[in-house]
């Protein structure tokens, strides 16, 4: 029986290989515990027309009308998710739409003061019509939209743990690019699994 030896490169790739595997399983759990932390909103217009997609605009700011001041006390995901649940009725009130409440994937997005991963997130489906149109999301527990998109309240982060606090409020690249690194890894444990 003869010994192999590896060379230095082969045990530089392996190394760099394990490195990025790590960093992946990393990125998907930052991901996650962020996700577990927030309601996203999708509102998805009817068409692409320009009057469907005003609509979808004035639909938004109702649904934001309505849910801010509900979820604006709540401590956490749990409970928004139990508020919106009751008053899904009230949401389907507000125009020709179809309401549902589960979990969607959302490529990394980046707003005006924040950025999100990729991922899976308890998502508020608001759509009109068909639904064949361009959508809109954001998020809505914590508060972190507005009907105009401006800079989110300060205090609605407070809602999230201070990692993913900080994960989602970070604007150096070091978290872009864990943002990238999970959203690869979730596409190859899709493919895997």
């Amino acid at each position: 029986m003869t010994k192999t030896k590896l060379k230095s490169w082969e045990i530089a790739a392996l190394l760099a290989l394990c490195v990025f595997f790590a960093s992946g399983l990393w990125a998907r759990h930052d991901q996650r515990e962020l996700a577990g932390g927030l309601v996203r909103l999708h509102v998805i217009a009817n068409s692409d027309s320009d009057a469907d997609q005003a609509a979808k605009l004035q639909m938004r700011d109702r649904v934001l009308a309505l849910l801010a001041p509900l979820l604006a006390e709540c401590e956490d995901r749990d409970e928004a998710v139990d508020i919106i649940l009751s008053h899904q009725t009230d949401i389907e009130a507000l125009g020709d739409v179809s309401v549902t409440l589960g979990t969607e994937y959302y490529p990394t997005r980046d707003y005006a003061s924040f950025s999100l991963p990729a991922g899976d997130y308890v998502s508020l489906r608001v759509i009109l019509g068909a639904g064949a149109g361009h959508n809109w999301w954001c998020v809505v527990f914590p508060p972190l939209c507005t009907e105009a998109l401006a800079e989110p309240d300060a205090d609605a982060f407070a809602a999230l743990a201070g990692d993913a606090r900080g994960l989602i409020t970070r604007g150096d690249g070091g978290y872009v690019l864990r943002f990238h690194l999970a959203e690869w890894w979730n596409e190859l444990a899709e493919r895997i699994g």
